[in-house]
């Protein structure tokens, strides 16, 4: 037992730990738009991410023992605070779930971390996420509402993983939210994207941003994915029908593969409305296609949309006072977003590496070179 466990620390360490990531855009890959600093979410101030990403184990599927391959991945669109920002949802397809929702209709807002993990784990991380906030922010009060009503949502990673096992604990929901960071962001297999699939090939966690410019005032639009969805001859690069001209490097399963699932997070410092912010994350379900994404019957595809700049109460609570771009001038948002959801998913499929989970079950990734080569081949016949 000590060398399992001596084992685990070392994959999880590895797996977690900073190193060299090739991105679309390292490959040559071409898209529209100009990205942020790390053309990541994080390019959005204020916004953290964290992960925890747990991998034990090989061979065959012993319910509750693994072999494990799941995560947590939490964002903190307003740091490590539970201070409320304007936030609206989307669902395009609903076979998922992303807890917190209804209080988002209802006032507009989101308190607090955010949580993305496997099917099976949604209810730990909520919970993790809720007591975090209680132990950092309670006051005290008689009437104490640090818990909150986080928002937590999942993609279901049971090709790969021991999902009916649990492993998400909240202790490693913990490990997420105190080591959020800003900067740059690792994708592919880590946190909740770490047994997840792209196309039938590896997928996971991706991310990516826009940089614009309205009138004098420049904003940003930030997007971070947990990709698991999509057919292999659905599959489309910058343009090119890269799943109707591959070949071969289809997955090993060892069971009737389910549907997945993609959630997505954009945030962005533009000021805007929590109805506006809906219309933006309707807008994700554009990137999503522009990838091949037809929101599958079993796909869980989930978008939250939230922006960095809060409404100002008066110093007697009695009036609140909202910033907001015209609706009229929202395209730019628009299309930095469907453009940073579109980067998001390769990315996501770009870093992510193969992986083997229960049974043998294996999802390969991509190959970046005969990658390179399908889009150059096609591209050269197009001309």
């Amino acid at each position: 037992m000590k060398l399992l466990a001596l084992t685990t620390l070392l994959i999880t360490t590895i797996t977690t730990s900073s190193f060299a990531q090739q991105r679309a855009r390292d490959l040559g890959i071409k898209f529209d738009g100009s990205p942020g600093q790390y053309n990541a979410i994080t390019d959005v101030k204020g916004v953290l991410v964290g992960y925890k990403t747990i991998i034990i184990g090989d061979g065959a599927l012993v319910t509750g023992k693994g072999p494990v391959r799941t995560g947590v991945t939490v964002i903190m669109p307003n740091g490590k605070s539970i201070d409320p920002l304007p936030a609206g949802w989307f669902s395009l397809n609903g076979d998922g779930e992303m807890t917190g929702t209804t209080v988002i209709d209802e006032y507009g807002l989101n308190y607090g971390p955010i949580g993305i993990t496997n099917t099976n784990s949604v209810g730990v991380v909520r919970d993790a996420i809720g007591e975090w906030n209680m132990k950092n922010f309670s006051k005290g009060s008689l009437v104490d509402f640090s818990f909150g009503l986080p928002v937590a949502a999942e993609t279901f990673d049971g090709i790969l993983n021991d999902i009916n096992g649990l492993h998400v604990k909240k202790e490693d929901v913990f490990e997420a939210l105190n080591s959020a960071h800003g900067g740059k962001v690792e994708e592919g297999n880590v946190g909740g994207g770490t047994g997840m699939s792209l196309f039938n090939f590896k997928g996971g966690s991706g991310t990516s941003s826009r940089v614009i410019k309205i009138d004098t005032a420049t904003y940003t639009i930030g997007v971070f994915v947990q990709g698991n969805f999509g057919g292999r001859k659905d599959l489309v690069i910058s343009g090119v029908p890269v799943g109707k001209e591959w070949q071969g490097d289809m997955p090993t399963i060892n069971r009737k593969p389910k549907d997945g699932s993609i959630i997505i997070i954009v945030a962005t410092d533009a000021p805007l409305l929590p109805a506006q912010l809906k219309l933006v994350a309707k807008r994700a379900s554009l990137g999503v296609a522009r990838c091949g994404g037809i929101g599958r019957n079993g796909s869980g595809d989930i978008f939250l949309a939230l922006s960095t700049v809060p409404p100002k109460d008066n110093a007697k609570g009695t009036l609140q006072t909202w910033t907001v771009l015209p609706k009229e001038q929202m395209d730019k948002v628009y299309q930095a977003t469907v453009e940073s959801v579109e980067e998001s998913i390769i990315n996501a499929m770009i870093a992510a590496k193969t992986m083997t989970g229960i049974n043998g079950n294996t999802v390969y990734a991509i190959p970046h070179d005969k990658l390179m080569q399908v889009i150059n081949s096609y591209s050269h016949k197009m001309q």
